[in-house]
């Protein structure tokens, strides 16, 4: 992606140098962290603060100056990033007769106090609509590429967009409307509420990519493919296989490889957002 010297977005809190103190973070133990990317990758409406401790220390390692380099060259992607989600929602919005509210994105290390709970940077990327705010620790970068096996630039764009694409659920009702639904249902058919919610924000994720080539056409040769590994290998069936051994299809709450990149693929291909009822296999 062709990011370097383009607009950064100014809707960011940096709390990388803040400590939230109090809470217990992650060990580094793969299948910890795969569980809890799995749990919060997407941003459903839960506590954090409600997944069970882990074995760890409140210290923060103080990061050496290469690292506080990449550090920091990952901060400015990151608002790159942000900054190209606001021209293609601010633009789309618009054509509808709508303003698009721009979501704010925080930056943390280690730990973070949202309006749903703590967090460690175990968690991944999430978005809390109680503030309507995206949250993530840079450091998942590096945990996509080593651990995940989903390297590369867009296969980030692409996380941060599928969080904004839960903002845009959040300001169309959608979330809400989805949240009331999963409160009344069992807890096999509340998953397969929330395992639409996720394939749509996949969509919209596509829908981003669809309008960030049109427009801007700053994509190099890969990125989509970045994308689309990083949709597999987060997946639920696969997510499962690999912490567990085993999967388990009523415990889905994201959707398997398959369905994530064919929802984030269709997205892109069509660019057309009424194309993105995942929710019409369940009729709704």
């Amino acid at each position: 992606m062709q990011w370097f010297g383009r607009r950064e977005s100014s809707n960011v809190e940096d709390r990388r140098g803040l400590s939230t103190g109090g809470m217990v973070t992650g060990g580094g133990v793969i299948g910890v962290i795969i569980y809890l990317i799995y749990s919060f990758l997407g941003g459903r409406e839960v506590d954090p603060s409600q997944i069970p401790s882990l074995p760890g220390t409140t210290n923060q390692r103080e990061l050496t100056e290469t690292e506080k380099k990449a550090d920091d060259e990952r901060a400015s992607f990151v608002k790159v990033v942000l900054a190209e989600t606001e021209d293609v929602w601010n633009k789309l919005f618009a054509e509808q007769g709508q303003q698009y509210q721009e979501p704010t994105l925080v930056m943390f290390r280690d730990q973070v106090e949202s309006a749903c709970g703590y967090a460690s940077a175990a968690s991944g990327p999430f978005y809390c609509p109680g503030d309507g705010k995206l949250y993530i620790d840079l450091s998942f970068y590096q945990e996509m590429q080593d651990k995940l096996n989903a390297p590369g630039d867009f296969a980030m764009a692409y996380v941060i967009a599928h969080e904004v694409g839960h903002h845009i659920q959040n300001l169309n009702g959608t979330a809400r409307k989805v949240n009331q639904i999963r409160q009344q249902s069992s807890e096999a058919e509340a998953n397969r509420y929330s395992v639409m919610m996720e394939l749509q924000a996949d969509f919209l994720a596509g829908v981003w990519a669809h309008y960030e080539q049109k427009m801007k056409n700053i994509l190099d040769k890969g990125d989509i493919e970045e994308a689309l590994n990083a949709a597999n290998a987060i997946g639920d069936d696969r997510l499962q296989e690999q912490s567990t051994g085993r999967v388990v299809p009523d415990a889905f709450t994201h959707g398997t490889s398959a369905q994530r990149v064919y929802w984030f693929k269709k997205g892109f291909e069509t660019g057309d957002i009424s194309q993105g009822n995942t929710f019409k296999e369940l009729g709704r």
